[in-house]
């Protein structure tokens, strides 16, 4: 399939993104963002005053005491209260930033899960058709989470750091700018080993999070086909899938975290050979005459030089957590990019408050909008459609579906069948022809309206956590009880309700508890007979049921879909045979058209297949 990170042609660079992030980060709270930087600032420059002012508590009030015979601790005390409300400052405000930061992370976290949800909401099934589920929900916590840490942690911390660095060489060029030279050489050694560090560091950070989410998405397969797994005794090839893929992801990780620890040592080192080197070339040299320094510029110059090496340490060791996070974020906003679903049209439906059952198209007009009656009158003309331009699925479809028929798509899998029904919702949108909806091109009808006036239960079932009166009526959320009553006795599922522990109101998870397929089948079809509909697409709707209960539903069925349109799918032919009309495709073209007994007649396809001649694959 193709994976999430390549579905745009054109990948951001890693500054876009650390840019479009920020801005964001700035949207969310301005104000706590700005207090939260002032604060660094502050923090990062009462930490190099504090170590400027070693100077002054050396060369002001501890030297001259000693050539005191008394000596008067005072001024010492006031400078050393003095220093110590300077590092006060420091301290209260880099707290401050820590806490508006930590919030900030937790605002903006929300809002991105927020965003990308309702965003998923409107995005077309070809998108979830074609990236793994796991890999989306990987942006939904370890994507999240990089984030959670960048704002919370890297960025104050780094912000700090170039601070923290800048005003460290100013003050050191304040003190002594030969020995700032000095310094600047000695780092300059490290620069290359440094630089080759981080950037591998960062390439495999990156390589990382897309291995995570592959590995993610495999495992999300591989639990829902868990039953399929044991019954085929493929474990083994599971287990050596899945080694495989946390290989990959061991690989990558290891490599990143090992560029990334051994920046640590180098760094540190570096620190403390730079200290070492400065007091004995800035020692030798003052103490010779050739470089005017106090003893305590001295001191103050070797404080800083541990100051200089320390945030260039911690630069590399965040420049690693922003990459990552960058990674996880290109993929947020790669998903928050994608294209909602085309939706030009004005028509809209509205329920008739007249007549029970029964629906209404609100057509603009220029004097304002005219209603029309929703017979459920569905036309095909001449339909072509592919999901690559290589393969073409249907060709040439034409379908005349009056209100009230009931039309069965018999074929071979891969023929065309669900495709057909997916073209009537518009979760795909086809090449070329028309699919008209009584008399109206359904581009020109808004999505929304022309889905709530089709209902669709489909092969695989799908509830959602909640009791089972919530489950079916979904289908219609202001359905009274009597109703949700009446949709589960046409369904027949009124039958077992009765026998589970609490009736209705059983609590039932998402992926049915303790529920039989067929079951959970028969809440779904409930489901789809409460909302009521004009126009109803069966979509294998019958194939987990046993005989016994298929005939039951069979009959409920025929009761529900009297009067209304519907596109019927089964491989059983037994449920179609009453079908108004049977269309046979193949290869996505229609090869035979009439009702069971014209069919019968043709001695086609369709006769081999009820005969038993033939087998649908």
């Amino acid at each position: 399939m193709t994976k999430q990170n390549e579905t745009s042609m054109q990948q951001p660079s890693r500054l876009q993104i650390l840019n479009r992030l920020l801005k964001y980060t700035f949207k969310t709270a301005p104000a706590a963002l700005i207090v939260a930087m002032i604060s660094v600032v502050i923090s990062a420059g009462a930490t190099v005053y504090g170590s400027l002012f070693i100077q002054q508590l050396i060369d002001r009030y501890i030297t001259p005491m000693l050539h005191e015979k008394v000596p008067n601790f005072t001024p010492l005390v006031h400078g050393m209260l003095l220093m110590a409300g300077i590092y006060l400052i420091g301290v209260i405000a880099n707290y401050l930033m820590t806490i508006l930061m930590m919030w900030l992370a937790q605002e903006v976290q929300k809002s991105i899960r927020d965003q990308m949800f309702s965003h998923m909401q409107y995005l077309p099934i070809a998108y979830f058709d074609q990236n793994e589920y796991g890999d989306i929900m990987s942006c939904y916590t370890n994507d999240i989470d990089t984030l959670m840490q960048l704002i919370s942690q890297s960025i104050p911390q780094f912000v700090n750091s170039v601070l923290s660095l800048t005003f460290v060489i100013i003050a050191m060029f304040s003190l002594s700018w030969q020995l700032t030279i000095f310094s600047f050489l000695v780092f300059g050694l490290s620069y290359g080993v440094v630089r080759y560090l981080t950037i591998n560091s960062g390439k495999y950070f990156s390589l990382q999070q897309a291995k995570l989410g592959e590995m993610n998405g495999f495992n999300e397969e591989m639990l829902n086909g868990l039953k399929v797994i044991k019954v085929f005794s493929h474990e083994a090839d599971a287990k050596r899938d899945f080694e495989k893929y946390n290989d990959e992801l061991r690989e990558a990780s290891g490599k990143a975290n090992l560029f990334s620890t051994i920046l640590f040592p180098i760094m540190g080192n570096m620190g403390n050979l730079l200290y070492v080197l400065i007091a004995l070339v800035g020692g030798g040299l003052s103490a010779i005459g050739k470089m005017p320094l106090t003893v305590g510029a001295l001191a103050s110059f070797l404080q800083l030089s541990k100051s200089f090496s320390q945030p260039i340490m911690q630069i590399s060791q965040q420049l690693n957590s922003i990459v990552m996070a960058i990674a996880g974020a290109g993929r947020i906003f790669n998903l928050l990019d994608e294209p909602v679903e085309v939706n030009e049209g004005k028509i809209e439906i509205a329920p008739n408050e007249k007549i029970q059952s029964s629906w209404n198209w609100l057509v603009p007009t220029n004097d304002g909008q005219v209603k029309e009656p929703v017979r459920g009158n569905i036309q095909f003309e001449h339909v072509n459609f592919s999901y690559s331009p290589e393969r073409e699925i249907l060709h040439d479809i034409s379908i005349d579906a009056k209100p009230g028929m009931k039309i069965a798509l018999v074929g071979e899998t891969g023929a065309g069948k669900t495709t057909i029904s997916n073209m009537i919702n518009r979760f795909y949108e086809i090449d070329s022809g028309k699919i008209l909806y009584d008399g109206l091109n359904i581009r020109e009808i808004d999505k929304h309206a022309l889905r709530q006036s089709v209902s669709i239960v489909l092969q695989e079932t799908h509830l959602f956590t909640g009791t089972v009166m919530e489950n079916i009526r979904f289908g219609n959320l202001n359905a009274s009880d009597d109703q949700v009553y009446q949709a589960a006795r046409l369904s027949h599922a009124d039958e077992f309700i009765h026998e589970l522990d609490h009736g209705y109101d059983t609590v039932i998870n998402g992926d049915g508890g303790d529920l039989s397929q067929g079951q959970m089948q028969l809440l779904s079809i409930a489901r789809a007979m409460i909302a009521d509909r004009p126009v109803m697409i069966l979509d294998e709707a019958t194939s987990s049921i046993d005989t016994r209960t298929e005939r039951m539903v069979q009959a409920g069925m025929d009761n529900l879909l009297a009067g209304r349109t519907s596109f019927v799918i089964a491989h059983r032919l037994s449920t179609i045979v009453n079908s108004d009309l049977i269309l046979v495709l193949d290869h996505g073209q229609i090869i035979e058209a009439g009702s069971h007994d014209e069919l019968l007649k043709q001695k086609g396809f369709y006769y081999e297949l009820y005969t038993g001649k033939k087998e649908l694959d």
